[in-house]
């Protein structure tokens, strides 16, 4: 069987530059000729995982099927090729540190001296070579956090300086700087490109391909000289220009020949073209939409637009679907209170109220809901946003005075979500999570039914509180339908009112499950509902 080739993804001049998209576009290029690739992404953060990371500070937290809780460029690799990603996707420096020195405390190293080089790095090698080793993939590309030159990432360039050295031409690095633009001088600039892999030079690793992020497109002239001042061929000069949508990058890569130029210094057939139809269906539908819809998001981190990605991506997704632009107007559920929520919330054709944890910003999100079931708007809920839905309905249909979650007030009179039993003498909060994939079951004739189409699936969830079942009789006589239930451990899954067009609470996560190939239905359904809406008024 030939052996898997690794591509290992660097970054350099300046963060946020697109390592993430640059390695979900080549890999969707490689799927489509027909090679089987994952993606791997290696952060130099010293924590665990991202999840116990404040969104502010790291975006969203992505969580997976074996409910790893991980970077959110994961999400951009599902998004692209439609295939599930897990724990070995995704690899920290806490996670390798703390495996050495498990495994010192264990005796593993028999009384060495451990040290970076070779324990450390020996542990980034085995981390990246996990995916390779289970046989099923041709490619495994490693995305690289950070960007050359931080203290952070030295443990990693080096390995990949080891595993270069180690495999030869089953390896190869793709290095993506910034090419600015001075507009004083009216020129692009390669200087910054070049100190970029000189810097990458000096830790051992010599770039195969360059791919260069600019907002003007680069003349020959200027790829001779990238080429000639950092040692790589003229075709290895690959342009990636700013583009109008994150999806239009796996095309722009192929008319660059991306793929084409990894293939040939790997080695491998490059006899045909990319087969990419259905993305570029999705692509025209995305660009040429018949209707539009405005839906907003009530969270409380929307000041920055990573912090609620897969939600974005899942509208896109759905809008394409639609053949329909979906507007995402994000509102501060800080902002919202009882006086302010009708002029906040006008002109929505749909409302969102996003998951998150914590008290700041709750009662704004329940007083969204209660505007969205009072005057009949498209409502989707989505974890948090779903305990809100039964926090609202508990006190305004309920008569439930005071009703709320033991996470926000543990002395409410009326705990209608509360923590799972199992889980109430668990300190330690990375571990009383619910994580990852669980099942559930669909009652018939029910609009979740409509949804799915099946009475069985599973969703990912990422929370600690559930609905309370105590109160469950209450809610189920006043009107309020679960129409998904956990069956293993009795638990609420899925709300929705009868009575309303079109108003659901989930408890799970379906955005992490939005492709472009495969749109989560739950999203498809809302924003159809919302659009239905919007022709109704």
């Amino acid at each position: 069987m030939p052996s898997t080739k690794y591509v290992f993804v660097t970054g350099g001049v300046a963060s946020s530059l697109g390592k993430g998209i640059i390695s979900a576009s080549l890999a969707k290029l490689l799927q489509a000729r027909g090679f089987s690739v994952t993606i791997q992404k290696l952060d130099p953060y010293i924590n665990i995982d991202p999840g116990t990371l404040n969104p502010y500070e790291h975006g969203e937290c992505f969580v997976t099927e074996d409910g790893a809780e991980t970077d959110l460029d994961l999400g951009h690799y599902e998004r692209y090729l439609n295939v599930p990603t897990s724990q070995a996707n995704n690899v920290t420096t806490g996670r390798i540190y703390q495996s050495v020195i498990n495994k010192e405390r264990h005796g593993d190293y028999l009384g060495e001296t451990v040290q970076v080089i070779p324990h450390i790095t020996d542990e980034i090698k085995r981390r990246i070579k996990l995916l390779g080793n289970e046989g099923k993939y041709d490619f495994v590309i490693t995305e690289i956090g950070g960007t050359v030159g931080d203290i952070e990432s030295l443990p990693y360039i080096e390995s990949v300086r080891q595993m270069r050295w180690e495999i030869g031409t089953d390896c190869l690095v793709i290095h993506l700087t910034l090419v600015p633009y001075l507009a004083a001088a009216g020129e692009l600039k390669t200087k910054p490109t070049q100190h970029s892999v000189k810097a990458l030079l000096e830790q051992g690793v010599q770039p195969d391909i360059i791919v260069c992020r600019t907002e003007k497109h680069l003349n020959e002239g200027m790829r001779n000289k990238i080429a000639l001042f950092c040692n790589v061929d003229p075709t290895a000069v690959i342009e990636s220009i700013d583009a109008e949508s994150i999806y239009d990058v796996p095309l722009l890569m192929r008319d660059e020949k991306l793929d084409v130029e990894v293939l040939e210094k790997m080695r491998m057939p490059a006899s045909h073209l990319p087969d990419l139809r259905k993305w570029e269906e999705f692509l025209y539908k995305l660009k040429h939409p018949k209707n539009q819809v405005t839906i907003g998001l009530i969270g409380k981190y929307v000041e920055l637009k990573d912090a609620y990605k897969s939600i974005n991506e899942a509208f896109v997704h759905a809008g394409a679907i639609n053949e329909c632009k979906v507007v995402v107007k994000t509102i501060h559920s800080e902002s919202i209170t009882a006086e302010t929520v009708a002029a906040s919330l006008a002109g929505l054709d749909g409302i969102l109220v996003a998951p998150g944890f914590g008290n700041r910003g709750i009662e704004g999100k329940i007083e969204s809901i209660r505007f969205a079931r009072e005057n009949k708007i498209p409502f989707l809920g989505i974890c948090l946003g779903m305990q809100c839905a039964v926090i609202e309905f508990g006190r305004n249909v309920l008569g439930l005075s005071g009703a709320n979650s033991t996470e926000m007030d543990p002395d409410t009179k009326h705990p209608v979500i509360d923590i799972m039993e199992t889980q109430k003498n668990i300190s330690n909060k990375g571990g009383t999570m619910r994580l990852g994939a669980y099942p559930c079951t669909i009652a018939d004739g029910t609009k979740a039914m409509a949804v799915y189409g099946k009475s069985e699936i599973t969703e990912r969830h990422r929370h600690r509180y559930e609905f309370n079942n105590f109160y469950l009789e209450q809610y189920r006589n006043a009107g309020m339908l679960t129409s998904g239930i956990n069956r293993k451990d009795d638990l609420v899954e899925i709300i929705e009112l009868p009575e309303h067009p079109w108003f659901v609470g989930i408890q799970f996560h379906p955005e992490y499950r939005s492709t472009v190939a495969s749109p989560h239905p739950l999203f498809v359904h809302f924003v159809k509902a919302a659009l239905d809406f919007s022709l109704r008024r």
